[in-house]
Order: C-alpha cells, then sequence, then structure tokens
C-alpha cells in the first residue's frame, strides 16, 4: 500500500544546538585533534553536507561532537595504496570512528539528531537525478565491515553484534535481547508495518564502481534514485509474505532539511491514528562515510554472489530527557532484526547502533532507524539490501 502526500512547507527546526564552524576554525581543529577525532571531524562534516546536499555552504565545517570532552580514541585508519586493486576491496580491523555514526561518549542533547543549518534555498526547484556522473573527483574504496572486539561491543547469541554507547551494562542489554518484542504481527490485512523516511532525498551512487563525481550532492527527488526505491523493496518482500504495509514517501528533507525530524514525527502520527494496527516503524536512512583525503566509503557483503550494501539499525535509548520509557522493547526489535539478518545473510550488518538518540522512536514499540549502505554505494547495491530486511523482517516476524 502506497501512501503518497504532498511536500509540506518548510517548518524550522526550534530546538537543539549546532556549531557551524568557519574554514578556520575547521583547519585549526584538524592541527589539533587527535588522529581518530580528526577523522571523526571530517567524516561528520562532508557526510553532513552530502546528505543535506547544496543547502551547506561548501566552506562550512559542521561537527555534532563535542571534541574537547570527547575521551575515545582509535588507531588511525591506514592509508590506502593508490597502486594496489587488491586493497581497494578489504576489512578493516579498527574501530569505526571514521563513520558518522559514531557515537560518542558524551550524552548529546535529544534534539541534537539533525543539524540546522542557514543558508537554505528555499526558492529550490525539484532535484532530478543527473544525467552524467563520469568525472573522477575522487575515489570510491569498497569496504566490509566485520566483527569488531572490545568493551563497546555485545555479541548477540545467534549471531550480530550490538555496540553498546551508553551506561547501560553490557550484561543488561544482553538480557533484553533475548526477550521477545512487544508487538504480535497478524495477517489480517490490516496495515502492520510503516516504512517511510526522514530523509527522503539521500540518494547513492549510479552503479558499482571505484570513483565519484563531486558535483552530485548525493542527493534527489527522484524517488526511483532515492531512499524511496529502497522502502518500495522493503515494502515488496513483506507483502509477498502476506504481511500488510504502508510505505510513505513523503520527502521530509525537501525543499527544507531543517526540521525533517519534526515533520516526519508529524506524519507517523497521523498514519497511525489512521491505523492504529501499525506495530513497526522503520526509518530508512544511508549513511557518508569518508576519509578526511576526500576518499569514499562503500561498506559492501557479498551475498549469494552479488554486492549488497552493509546495513546497520539504530535504536535509541532514553538518558532521562528523551520521554522514551519504552527503548528497550524497541532495542528488543532491534536484536531479533540484527539476529535474523546475519543468520540469513553472514555479514551484511554492522553492530547495531544502541546510543542516546531519539529519532522519533518514542511513537512505537518497534521503531528503529536503519542505515542502508551509505552514499559511495550504488543504487542496486541498496535496493539489493532492501530486499534483503524484506526477507529477513517477514521470517522473523511472521506468525
Amino acid at each position: 500500500m502506497n501512501r503518497r502526500s504532498k511536500i509540506r512547507p518548510d517548518v524550522l527546526a526550534a530546538s537543539g544546538i549546532f556549531l557551524l564552524l568557519l574554514p578556520a576554525m575547521a583547519a585549526s581543529a584538524a592541527l589539533t585533534l587527535p588522529s581518530a577525532e580528526t577523522a571523526f571531524f571530517f567524516a561528520a562534516s562532508t557526510s553532513a553536507a552530502l546528505s543535506a546536499g547544496n543547502i551547506f555552504n561548501a566552506s562550512c565545517g559542521i561537527s555534532d561532537r563535542n571534541t574537547d570532552t570527547a575521551s575515545a580514541e582509535a588507531p588511525e585508519i591506514p592509508p590506502c595504496s593508490e597502486n594496489s586493486a587488491a586493497e581497494k576491496t578489504r576489512a578493516f580491523s579498527i574501530d569505526d570512528t571514521n563513520m558518522l555514526s559514531f557515537g560518542s561518549p558524551e550524552i548529546p542533547n535529544s534534539t541534537n539528531e539533525e543539524r540546522f543549518v542557514t543558508d537554505e534555498d528555499e526558492g529550490s526547484g525539484p532535484k532530478p537525478y543527473p544525467e552524467n556522473l563520469e568525472d573522477h573527483d575522487g575515489t570510491i574504496t569498497s569496504v566490509h565491515y566485520g566483527s569488531f572486539q572490545g568493551d563497546d561491543y555485545i555479541s548477540l547469541d545467534k549471531a550480530g553484534q550490538v555496540r553498546n554507547v551508553t551506561s547501560v551494562p553490557n550484561d543488561e542489554l544482553l538480557a533484553e535481547s533475548r526477550l521477545a518484542p512487544e508487538f504480535v504481527i497478524e495477517k489480517n490485512g490490516e496495515p502492520q508495518i510503516l516504512i517511510m523516511h526522514t530523509h527522503t532525498t539521500e540518494s547513492y551512487e549510479p552503479y558499482e564502481r571505484d570513483f565519484y563525481d563531486a558535483s552530485f550532492t548525493s542527493r534527489t527527488t527522484d524517488k526511483k534514485m532515492n531512499m524511496a526505491a529502497v522502502g518500495d523493496a522493503i515494502a515488496k518482500q513483506l507483502e509477498a509474505a502476506g504481511i500488510s504495509v504502508i510505505h510513505d514517501t513523503t520527502m521530509h528533507d525537501y525543499p527544507s532539511y531543517n526540521g525533517s525530524y519534526d515533520r516526519s514525527r508529524e506524519t507517523v502520527q497521523a498514519i497511525l491514528e489512521e491505523y492504529p494496527s501499525i506495530k513497526i516503524v522503520l526509518d530508512i536512512h544511508r549513511d557518508a562515510i569518508e576519509r578526511p583525503d576526500g576518499e569514499r566509503i562503500a561498506p559492501i557483503a557479498e551475498i549469494n554472489g552479488k554486492n549488497a550494501a552493509q546495513i546497520m539499525i539504530i535504536s535509541g535509548c532514553d538518558d532521562g530527557t528523551m520521554d522514551m520509557p519504552d527503548h528497550m522493547k524497541n532495542f528488543r526489535f532491534a536484536c531479533l532484526l540484527q539476529q535474523q539478518l546475519e543468520s540469513d545473510y553472514a555479514g551484511l550488518t554492522r553492530p547495531i547502533l544502541f546510543d542516546y538518540r531519539k529519532y522519533n522512536q518514542d511513537l512505537t514499540t518497534g521503531s528503529i532507524l536503519i542505515e542502508v549502505g551509505g552514499h559511495a554505494n550504488s543504487m542496486d547495491q541498496a535496493v539489493y539490501s532492501g530486499e534483503l530486511i524484506g526477507k529477513a523482517l517477514a521470517e522473523c516476524i511472521s506468525p
């Protein structure tokens, strides 16, 4: 069941504190931060710009992490050899601090989930997917992220891992992971699952390759080439299994990126009111992983002879300020799906990120955010992962 909504007018976010850094400040930070922090700084800055497209100034550096109080460090990512084709696909044995999704050791404000920008082009028209993206402006490296070691990581009983960057003890999370979700899915024709996108216009490379064209902001309003296409692939598999789905393709991040989570919250609340039978809400996104030198990372897994974009589930934890008392029920669902995905398609997942984030996950006891690959993955890889997500989800929740 597809639900097509009109694009909403801009509603600027009224909450959250976001640090916009000038070029000189960015350069200074890059010189003074430890190597792991430097990697994160540039990854977050570039990823934010790619997520929001041309609504950021090219010279603006952005960080959502307090680097003065951060205490976690990880080894510097080893540089790639420019001449070695064998290194183009490899597993990193280091922590993933170069990812936008890195969980900071501090507790962020619950509203600090979306960077506020002041230079949006309010009058911009639709953004078609470019017809030509063949300029070789930078390198794409395919990477498979395997299992991780360390106190932050929990191995689940059946398969897969959790990255715990909260103060909740690991043994408590492991016990919660063994509990069943709060809900029971019914195949009675009533909608059971809502698939939606807070950042609908996030997009991917046109095909699998080892270079990118920097003229593309990795955003498009073409629903065949943005997150709506991934959502369609998930919905198709669920419906084939007899599970009724609503896929809402409202573009909450266009024409205004600011306030996307406010608008997607309104959408979800309206649909839940109309269809109280819905038990699960999936907010489907993509990540963006980039090194300080501009090299972009495409997280991949080979599944049945095809490259799929690796996925990461984000399950939010309440720090006492988020009004999210049922967050552990979402976590149980996240662990159920993670174990099914990793059991059926070994290597497809990165560890669940369990962090102090809300992402509107207070609205049901089956609310999670799923990052499907990153901006350097191809559209086909992402859609294939959507297919696998749909199959695994149908398997683990079917009555």
